[in-house]
Order: structure tokens, then sequence, then C-alpha cells
């Protein structure tokens, strides 16, 4: 998320909450596409992560994006931590541990996807080169100690970074060395949404498999696929999982917001002032807990709107959805992302078969699926077969999906060329971490190092 809002719109009680959400609903011919990638920044000379200060720092890199772009600046006490697109929607900031994120325009096909995606990265190589600067797509920092890596000056981490360690054992793994690529998609109505949220999150582990690309940590093998998708599995299970909740009968917009009421609060922003409000759910708040702990103690739409932005479901809901199971990775992959999930959800015929697909599959079944799939990716055993089958009928669904949209570009080509990645992983069976990890075994002659090199943007 690029900034942390400020609507000083008072609530006077749960349904506004749930309004907010259903505001999200448009009609078909006006959904969007809105692509997310996370990106670790490295010294080219020592490939040691990069400080916030500096020379060869990510506030210079911000500044000169800056430069080049004419974004507007987004400061926290007094310091650049990220740029706004005034015209187009898009944005760029920091996560915790510097990793530099492209939070992209709603655009209305994929070709633009890919062009905003390629645009962006020759910009930040443009800036990053001369500063002896590179950038890597993985899931998870491959070689640094979480000690080594530097802390952002952005006032929401800092809170974060103190409450992470009372409810989980890897969350600060999660904020300082993770990296994703998700994408945000848009509902028609309630019951779109929910078709679209069960669907999500019950293939949201077989894109953590197909995108698996995390299997080092500090500098050596760590026996998974997607590592980054086990730290999930403890980093705050308050406010993330598989949010079973959204399998209920009569699931929509109240019942998420009733599940949000209950989760608790990272912070409260007053002015350019964040409070640290940790432990205090919504709900108490918006009973009167804060009352003499903060200024203007009465929540207000801004208010939620930030809560929002910090709960961590596997699908979360907005006035969209954002589909969050993949590891960062290489180019490819982050325009293969998006075409996945927007082959899948966004033609109701192929959306109805998916929805057959996962039918059936009981809340034991995705459950095992979550936990199972990061170590064993693609080849989790699944219903007397593995993830791999299941992954190759998901496929079939998206590329028909993106074939009837019929979206093309300039050379005549539809939406499907953008599944090319996602091809070849299928067809070959092998995750991008299978693949790493075979040249780390065999061509690398077990040298980490080699990893800047070739999977560098």
């Amino acid at each position: 998320m690029a900034r942390d809002t400020i609507d000083s719109t008072p609530i006077a009680g749960a349904s506004e909450l749930a309004a907010t959400l259903e505001a999200g609903c448009k009609p078909p011919e006006e959904f969007r596409i809105g692509t997310e990638h996370e990106k670790f920044g490295f010294n080219t000379a020592d490939l040691s992560p990069i400080p916030y200060e500096g020379e060869g720092g990510i506030k210079a890199v911000l500044e000169g994006m800056e430069g080049l772009l004419g974004w507007e600046r987004i400061e926290d006490n007094g310091l650049i931590i990220g740029l706004a697109d005034p015209v187009g929607g898009g944005a760029i900031s920091i996560e915790p541990g510097g990793q530099f994120e492209l939070s992209g325009a709603p655009l209305e096909n994929l070709h633009q996807t890919c062009r905003e995606t390629n645009c962006h990265l020759a910009q930040v190589r443009q800036v990053a080169e001369p500063l002896g600067i590179g950038f890597l797509g993985l899931g998870m920092t491959p070689t640094w100690r979480r000690d080594e890596i530097p802390v952002m000056p952005k006032s929401r981490y800092q809170i974060m970074t103190r409450y992470m360690p009372k409810v989980g054992t890897l969350g600060l793994d999660m904020m300082y060395r993770t990296s994703t690529i998700q994408v945000n998609l848009d509902f028609a109505s309630e019951a779109d949404m929910r078709r679209k949220m069960r669907v999500g999150l019950a293939l949201q582990p077989l894109a953590t498999a197909i995108f698996a690309n995390s299997p080092f940590t500090d500098g050596q093998p760590n026996g998974f696929r997607s590592f980054r998708g086990e730290i999930w599995k403890d980093t705050d299970n308050d406010r993330s999982g598989g949010l079973p909740c959204a399998f209920d009968e009569g699931f929509g917009f109240e019942s998420y917001v009733d599940w949000a009421l209950d989760v608790p609060m990272y912070f409260v922003k007053r002015g350019d002032a964040y409070h640290d409000v940790t432990g205090t759910t919504f709900r108490a708040f918006m009973n009167g807990a804060l009352r003499g702990v903060v200024p203007d103690p009465e929540p207000n739409i801004g208010d939620w709107n930030n809560h929002l932005s910090t709960l961590f479901p596997d699908v979360r809901l907005k006035k969209y959805l954002e589909m969050r199971g993949a590891d960062g990775g290489p180019w490819r992959r982050i325009c293969a992302l998006p075409a996945l999930w927007v082959g899948l959800l966004y033609d109701s015929g192929v959306l109805d078969q998916a929805e057959q697909l996962v039918r059936d599959w009981t809340a034991a079944e995705r459950e095992t699926l979550r936990n199972e799939v990061p170590r064993g990716g693609l080849q989790t055993p699944f219903r007397g077969g593995q993830v791999l089958d299941v992954a190759r009928e998901m496929l079939a669904l998206s590329r028909e999906g993106l074939k009837r949209r019929a979206r093309l570009n300039d050379g005549g080509q539809d939406e499907r060329l953008h599944l090319a990645a996602v091809e070849e992983s299928l067809a070959s069976g092998e995750t991008p971490a299978d693949v790493m990890l075979r040249r780390y075994h065999g061509e690398w002659n077990g040298d980490i190092s080699r990893v800047f090199a070739e999977y560098a943007y």
C-alpha cells in the first residue's frame, strides 16, 4: 500500500463499513487489473542489502524516480517513502526491509499490465545502475540474515516490528525478507465477490506452488519450495490464513466486516502521527476503547480503510479483491500471475467451471493444501494425485477465460501469451524453486551468489 489514508468521516455503525466494501461493485465492462510487485535492492559490488540513506540507498532511488517520473512525493516525518502518480493511479512504495514495490495503475488488459511492468523495470534500472544498485526477483532474500537488513523509516513498520514477535515466530521474516506479486481484481456484486473470494481462497495454495520461488535462506537451501508461503503460516494468525468464514452460507460484505472488526489493530493515524494501538480490536475501538488514549478517539472511515490494509488473508477484500499467494519473481512471472487469475475470474462461464473444480473440497483439504504446498510445491499429494494435476486444470481454465476475453495486442495476439511462464512450469512439473535448486546443485556448484546475476531484473 502506498500511503495510509486520512478520511475523518465518522462511522455511525457497522452497516456503514459494509457499504464501503459494497461501493466497489461495478459492471463487468468496467473491470480493471491492478498488479503489485516487490523486489529486493542490492549493492552490485558486494551483493549486500542497500540502506535507506546514502548515495547508494533506497532514498536516492526514490528521489531519482521522482525526478524521472515527476510523481508526487509521499513522506513520513519529512522523509520520502514513496511516490504517487497523480494521473494514472499507480504508486511506488517501500516495504519494511527496503523491498521496492510498484502498485500498478488499474488497467483494462494484460498487455497494458506487461507494458507497465517493463517500463517500470527499465526506469528503475535507469536510476539504480549508476548508483551501483541492482534488483532481485525472488520470494525471499537468499543470503542475508534478518539482522543484516536495514530498517526503513516508515512509522507503521516500527509499530508492526514491535508487535510481530508477540503473535508469531516468523512475522519479522515476512516483513523484512519476503517479496510478492499480487493482482487486484474487481467484482460486480456481493454474489460475484463471494464466488471469486471462494475460488481464490481455494486455489491460492496452487498459485503458491506454481510461483514458488524462495528455496534459500541464510545462504543455503531451506528445505522448501516457497519458504515465503511457510512464513505466512506463523506470522499473525489473527489476521491471515485461508479465511474459513468465506465458505459459510450467506457470506458477504457484512460477514467480512464482522471478521475484520475482531482483528486487533496496529495503529491509528492522527495528522502525521501514528499511535500504537496494538491489541485493540476495531470493534472495541468503535465501543470507545481508545477514549483518553489517542487524540480524536472516535473511529472514522480513514481508520477503517487503514485497518483493512493491515489484514492479511490469502484473498483480501477492499473495494476489490487482492490475490496474495505468489512469491516474487522475474519479470515474465510478474505478467503471468495476473494473467492466471484474470483468466479464471473475469469470464463468468469459466468462473462457473472454477467453482465446480473446488466446490467439494473440504475445509480440511483446503487447510492441508495451504500447509503442505510450501514444502511440496507442485508435487504435493492431493486426492490420489498431485497439486500439479489440479494446477494443469487451473491453467486450462485460465487459458479459456483469456481466449474468451479476446483482448488483442498490436500483433493480433490475445492475453494467453502472458501465461507462457506458467505453461513452462506445468509442462515440466518444476516450480521456479526446483529449477533454482537444480542449478544450485549443478552448474552453480553450490555458489548461491549466482542468483544475484541470473535472477536480477
